[in-house]
């Protein structure tokens, strides 16, 4: 499959990453262009992709083509690339957040393309992924299962209706961030007790791990899961009680909140 990629940022980058290390796709089949010739050029160049000079010809060469731009420049993308996908009759992916398939529909015209919008974390570059799947009305059952199949490659996939995207952007899209915080903040307290910072996050991060990966494999539910880990009158109790004293689980949740409101705010 010949892919395209229309901007080449850290999350295109990212999912490019994560293919190129699973090996299926060979590179000189990936094609791509930004408007930043320094960044998509010398990354190109880099991992033996194919740079093009213009979004029309990533258009012209692909059979899929993932628009990956910023949502303030997509209508001029769309309006560039009409008439190409309109000839070349190639198969859009948006990774665009606050872009509806309808919008992106009504913006080419409103013919019946084949569309697909997805929206991944930053994880797929280690194959440790999630991505939200929304199929459009037009996209065949045989072109949506290969893009399935390549996506689950990155990762799971699970397919959400659009109005819920932004609940996923905020559980997935930007929590590797919350986590990173929380990671941070274990590390921390383990430089206050002795511990170097370096030796501290890689314990904190390998405890993190490991409980996903609990949660994941487990049937309890991780309320259930806490139980497990704490003994009556323990130091786990302790720590727990002193955190929700603290309010971590409202911070937590208000912190989804504000996540969801800006990104429902984009839209």
């Amino acid at each position: 499959m010949k892919i395209g990629f229309i901007g080449v940022g850290n999350m295109a980058k990212a999912i490019i990453n994560g293919w190129l290390t699973f090996g299926e796709l060979d590179p000189q089949n990936i094609y791509v262009h930004s408007a930043h010739p320094q960044n998509y050029q010398s990354y190109a160049q880099q991992n033996n992709l194919v740079a093009l000079g213009s979004n029309i010809e990533v258009v012209k060469q692909s059979e899929v083509v993932f628009l990956a731009v910023k949502p303030k420049i997509l209508p001029e993308v769309l309006n560039e690339i009409k008439e190409a996908v309109s000839t070349r009759k190639t198969v859009l992916v948006s990774m665009v957040s606050g872009f509806s398939l309808n919008q992106i529909s009504d913006s080419l015209g409103g013919k019946k393309y084949e569309l697909l919008r997805i929206m991944p974390n930053v994880n797929v570059e280690l194959h440790a992924g999630v991505t939200a799947l929304a199929k459009g009305a037009f996209l065949t059952a045989e072109h949506y299962q290969e893009l399935k199949r390549l996506i689950e490659q990155l990762g799971k996939a699970t397919e959400l209706p659009e109005e819920d995207f932004s609940t996923f952007v905020a559980l997935a899209g930007s929590s590797p961030a919350f986590v990173y915080l929380f990671i941070d903040a274990l590390s921390r307290a383990g430089v206050k007790y002795g511990l170097n910072k370096k030796q501290s996050t890689q314990i904190a991060a390998q405890a993190v791990l490991g409980s996903a990966q609990k949660v994941l494999a487990a049937k309890q539910t991780p309320w259930e899961l806490i139980d497990t880990v704490s003994s009556p009158g323990g130091t786990t109790v302790a720590g727990l009680l002193a955190m929700e004293e603290a309010g971590l689980m409202t911070a937590v949740v208000k912190g989804v909140d504000a996540t969801i409101a800006k990104d429902k705010e984009n839209n």
